[in-house]
């Protein structure tokens, strides 16, 4: 379980995340949607521990979210972390050796999914296929809790459908959080059991997907559009 409570964020005189308060549940793919500087990522970089509350508390799994916790937390973001001069397959290895729960053989399966080249050096990959090489690195983990911040950004349109639908394979729904924060809305509909609405650092609204189809009749897209309108 992911919990926020009353919790601040501030850069400087900027405020990233104003008193919010929301817990979510193994078990459940949420989508964290909103505009550029609404809070996303704060959101998501405050749960895998990378920065700090000014006040109020983040927790998973009932401990203090801070760095200790990427041995809980898979966070796929939606910089470029790599190391130029390494090939996929050493990328590969190296966070192998730095999380226990990282699984060599779901790896594996997943570069032949993504079409990614082992041998292949970094610096030579498309953007598209680096998305592709973050997607392989986060969901080869058996975190409990995976962050996705903007994962198909680059990923050519043809074939970001098929790579969509193959996350479900790589979920654990018993034993997982999953967060996406992304723009892409169309492909991942589908996926989400909840959405959470972010403005300006706060949440403004949150729905069950399958409660705005059948009780008011509105795709996410529609819900989006009304809510930022409003």
């Amino acid at each position: 379980m992911i919990e926020f409570q009353n919790v601040l964020k501030k850069y400087g005189r900027e405020v990233g995340l104003d008193d919010v308060s929301f817990t979510l549940e193994t078990g459940k793919i949420y989508g964290l949607l909103g505009p550029n500087g609404s809070g996303k990522s704060t959101t998501l970089k405050l749960i895998a521990g990378l920065t700090h509350p000014t006040s109020g508390k983040v927790m998973v799994n009932g401990r203090t979210a801070d760095r200790k916790i990427a041995a809980d937390v898979a966070y796929l973001t939606e910089l470029d972390m790599f190391y130029q001069t390494f090939k996929v397959k050493d990328m590969i290895s190296f966070y192998a050796s730095q999380f226990q729960d990282f699984r060599m053989d779901r790896a594996k399966e997943l570069l032949q999914f993504m079409k990614l080249d082992p041998d292949k050096k970094i610096k030579q990959l498309s953007k598209g296929n680096r998305g592709r090489l973050k997607l392989v690195l986060a969901l080869a983990r058996e975190a409990s809790v995976l962050l996705l911040d903007e994962p198909f950004s680059g990923l050519d349109p043809m074939v970001r459908d098929s790579i969509v639908k193959g996350l479900l394979t790589y979920i654990d729904f018993e034993n997982q959080i999953v967060i996406i924060a992304t723009h892409e809305i169309d492909e991942i509909e589908p996926l989400l059991d909840e959405v959470l609405a972010i403005q300006n650092g706060r949440i403004i609204e949150r729905h069950q997907v399958e409660d705005l189809r059948e009780t008011r009749g509105l795709s996410i897209i529609e819900w989006l559009k009304q809510t930022f309108k409003e």
